[in-house]
């Protein structure tokens, strides 16, 4: 069924406009995306949302554009040279190469499936005095299969992180875990795989000097930590915020834009007081779910996962997973960094970054939690849930992209019933005056249901329809995208209604 939703979500995607196969007439570029017209407008809302809500609503939180290149010392200082690896295994049948950590885990899903099945039953059984939260914590079946899953991940945990690779061949073939395509368990042994794209600057190949297209932006803030400190007169604690591309030379990239070998993260870094970084780490991860759950998208569709394995620069690590149609997966990350990167940067760099706390008269180096959301994901997030086949009263069905209002690529479309008789002139005058506000679009051709049913389509949440009686009384018909509901109304109330639906200072509000 998942499957199912999966292929109408990347097919509805390329027809209305929202992503393509990069270089799709070239037969395409594996795990590379374009977006298209809709998609470039839902993107940078989403963008506006968080920039907004991190950099304008917060008073210590500044932002910053860093560059892709960097001096190659940075990745040898952050870990990324000897460490950014991904453990992958062949199947010897298949000839497919996969993530030996994402087979498991797949595998644990499927667990997570019998227990939602055990959820349902119990959920039809006991009507509406059904107690989930009880029945999960106490049925022996949901017990059983919870401990299942939990000893397979803490196994897997630890076995990477002693980076004992003999040990996760091992656990894959006692789980009987097959080739996901042909059923073979026919395996190689698992080995690791650098992740980073390498490069060259310089105009001669015998002068050029090796870099990498960045795998993550979080380095260029802590570069830049003490010009934005110092510039900036920031005192501890404070955010430095930034959106930015980077780079991963997935090998087993799939899902359709969810992972991604060029990609877009939204990431900030928060510089505390060591010793305060827990009780920070814990705020983050209120305020961060709190962010996406403002947006709608329904509360259970979110859950936090701790992780097992901890990376090189952290002592305490966190997800937001949310539930695709694939299953949970990682949306946002929650990281307590503590002062790995700048003390790794001072010592490959030999310049003193440390902080001057006038309170205390002291020089030390603090410590970080950051934030970071895959932009693409969150993309992929927002249009998966959003995207509905609904049955209407008369049997006819509609698709709609139900699309919180703020992030709507268009907010209104502006349709004349008819192309003559004064009506498109009148249409345009409403267009020229919303559009210094609001990204509308004015369209004319076609019947008025079918209109309708495409601006459904792209997620637009008002349709303004003007017609004979519009040139006598001013007043437009104004239909709702979710709710189908027409209303007469005068053009000079139009903006204000129109406002209260699509302006992002009312999901602020709410933060």
């Amino acid at each position: 069924m998942s499957e199912d939703i999966f292929k109408k979500v990347v097919s509805h995607a390329k027809e209305y406009g929202f992503i393509f196969q990069s270089s799709e007439i070239y037969d395409g570029l594996s795990a590379v995306y374009d977006y298209g017209q809709n998609g470039a407008e839902l993107k940078n809302n989403i963008k506006q949302y968080w920039w907004k809500a991190m950099v304008q609503m917060h008073e210590n939180i500044v932002g910053i554009d860093s560059a892709i290149f960097m001096h190659p010392t940075t990745w040898k200082a952050s870990g990324h040279v000897d460490a950014f690896n991904d453990p992958l295994i062949d199947n010897k049948d298949s000839k497919k190469r996969y993530r030996a950590d994402v087979l498991i885990e797949d595998h644990c899903a499927k667990i997570e499936g019998k227990i939602e099945k055990e959820v349902t039953k119990a959920a039809k059984r006991f009507g509406e005095t059904f107690d989930k939260e009880q029945f999960v914590t106490t049925n022996p079946r949901v017990l059983e299969y919870q401990k299942q899953i939990d000893t397979i991940l803490q196994r897997m945990g630890k076995s990477l992180e002693n980076e004992d690779l003999d040990d996760v061949k091992a656990l894959i073939e006692e789980l009987e875990i097959a080739d996901p395509v042909t059923g073979s368990k026919n395996w190689t042994e698992v080995r690791q795989f650098n992740l980073m794209f390498g490069t060259k600057l310089g105009a001669t190949a015998d002068q050029a000097m090796d870099l990498y297209l960045r795998p993550e932006t979080a380095q260029g803030i802590f570069l830049n930590y003490l010009n934005v400190q110092k510039s900036g007169r920031m005192k501890l604690p404070f955010g430095i915020a930034q959106i930015g591309k980077a780079f991963r030379n997935e090998i087993v990239a799939r899902q359709f834009i969810f992972r991604q070998r060029e990609f877009e993260q939204m990431e900030m870094q928060f510089f505390v007081k060591p010793g305060t970084e827990l009780e920070w780490y814990e705020k983050w991860k209120e305020t961060r779910l709190r962010w996406h759950q403002t947006l709608g998208l329904g509360n259970d569709n979110y859950r936090f996962h701790d992780h097992e394995k901890l990376a090189h620069y952290a002592n305490a690590a966190a997800d937001i997973e949310f539930k695709f149609p694939f299953g949970f997966k990682e949306l946002e990350g929650i990281h307590s960094r503590t002062d790995f990167d700048l003390k790794a940067h001072e010592q490959h760099s030999g310049k003193k970054i440390q902080y001057f706390d006038n309170e205390t008269n002291e020089s030390y180096t603090p410590y970080v939690v950051e934030t970071s959301v895959g932009l693409d994901r969150m993309f992929l997030a927002v249009f998966s849930n959003s995207l509905k086949e609904e049955v209407l009263e008369d049997g006819s069905e509609r698709v709609v992209l139900a699309l919180p209002a703020a992030l709507a690529p268009i907010k209104a479309a502006i349709l004349p019933l008819v192309k003559k008789d004064g009506l498109p002139e009148f249409a345009e005058q409403i267009v020229k005056k919303l559009r210094l506000d609001y990204n509308v679009m004015y369209e004319e051709k076609d019947s008025i249901g079918k209109r309708y049913r495409r601006m459904d389509a792209i997620g637009t949440p008002f349709c303004i329809t003007v017609d004979h009686d519009s040139l006598n009384d001013n007043s437009v018909t104004l239909r709702y995208r979710d709710t189908m509901e027409q209303k007469r109304v005068h053009i000079d109330e139009l903006h204000a209604i129109i406002d209260k639906e699509v302006n992002m200072k009312y999901l602020f509000e709410q933060l």
